[in-house]
């Protein structure tokens, strides 16, 4: 829908309810072809679309690279951006024979080129020295020994100046940043907890309480507390594809187990402290009396 509404198709034409996505597309394809327009779109971490599109059976890259065979006027051109170099190895076979691509590769920041980005930006931000050397030099270390982001090493020493200035100390220290990457993780996981709709709210609580458990235990643990905050239930069948998205968000992790005669199943465990989950839903009002 959001692809919809850059493309200037009007809310009439893409309803807030939402639409199947075959459909969305359908309307996208019709723009370009109407306005004979060369769209680009671009997709952010497209690995994370791979990865939902093997989940949920949805084959939205599909289409999208087999969209020019569908338009007379007009083009869609694909751009991916993905950190993870390995990731079309995952792909859909159908998906990697269409679409001829171009890879193009930015290598990772180094330790040294992260400290040197960081310098200008304490010249900018900072008073002369107060950063100390060793907590330059553990920001850089930290961002570098990651993904070699630059946007981290910024965030940690950001956070480092602003914990440091809040405890009245005229100095960056190492142990500012230590808290700095701590408050970041934290920060994120709670971010991440805070979006999610009620019921994938609920399966969260239902891992914890029944932590390590399989997904028939897990359902009847959500189950348990639809009945008490006086929600319906969801299918069990959506429950285990929630279960799916929820892990590719990193929040929960699941391995599978073999249990001889009777098969395998799945068993999911929570990433994260439970006390993120209860501090966090507890500002939720509906979850409150269940935390």
């Amino acid at each position: 829908v959001s692809l919809g509404r850059q493309l200037e198709l009007g809310e009439k034409e893409l309803p807030t309810t939402g639409l199947a996505i075959s459909e969305v597309f359908k309307r996208i394809l019709n723009t370009i072809e109407v306005s004979k327009v060369n769209a680009i779109f671009v997709i952010d971490e497209i690995d994370y679309l791979a990865q939902l599109v093997s989940k949920t059976g949805k084959d939205i890259l599909y289409q999208l690279t087999r969209a020019n065979e569908r338009l007379n006027q007009g083009s869609l051109t694909l751009v991916g951006i993905s950190n993870d170099l390995t990731f079309k190895e995952k792909l859909d076979p159908r998906v990697i024979s269409s679409l001829g691509e171009e890879e193009i590769v930015f290598t990772n920041y180094n330790v040294e080129q992260i400290k040197k980005i960081l310098e200008e930006r304490i010249n900018q931000a900072f008073i002369p020295n107060t950063v100390q050397e060793p907590a330059l030099n553990l920001c850089a270390a930290l961002a570098g020994g990651e993904h070699g982001d630059a946007r981290r090493a910024i965030d940690l020493i950001r956070v480092a100046g602003e914990i440091a200035e809040r405890q009245q100390s005229d100095q960056v220290t190492e142990d500012h940043v230590r808290e700095a990457s701590l408050k970041i993780e934290e920060n994120k996981e709670e971010t991440s907890l805070k979006s999610y709709p009620l019921h994938e709210k609920l399966l969260i609580l239902a891992i914890m309480k029944a932590g390590g458990q399989s997904t028939g235990e897990i359902y009847a643990s959500y189950k348990a507390l639809c009945k008490i905050v006086g929600r319906d239930e969801l299918t069990q069948r959506r429950i285990t594809q929630m279960l799916s998205e929820i892990e590719l968000s990193g929040i929960i992790t699941g391995r599978l187990v073999h249990q001889g005669i009777h098969g395998r199943t799945k068993k999911y465990k929570l990433t994260i402290a439970p006390e993120l989950v209860k501090k966090t839903f507890k500002d939720d009002l509906t979850l409150q009396d269940i935390v």
